[in-house]
């Protein structure tokens, strides 16, 4: 699942997201979710948010859903 819907992010769902300094190579960046950045209930680049490493990107990926 991608993730351009910001209903389908949640805390602690474990997401790919790109970095600002990674959009031109397009590397992903795993972790879980802390903070959901984006207020806007869609977003076409994926929703930004803070992972609970601090790393901040959009999210490109949804990897498990939230049990």
């Amino acid at each position: 699942m991608n993730g351009t819907r910001r209903a389908d992010i949640k805390p602690g769902l474990f997401v790919a997201i790109v970095l600002k300094e990674d959009q031109r190579t397009g590397d992903l960046t795993q972790g879980y979710v802390k903070d959901i950045l984006t207020n806007s209930s869609n977003h076409p680049h994926g929703i930004k948010v803070r992972l609970e490493t601090g790393e901040v990107g959009r999210v490109k990926e949804i990897l498990e859903e939230e049990d």
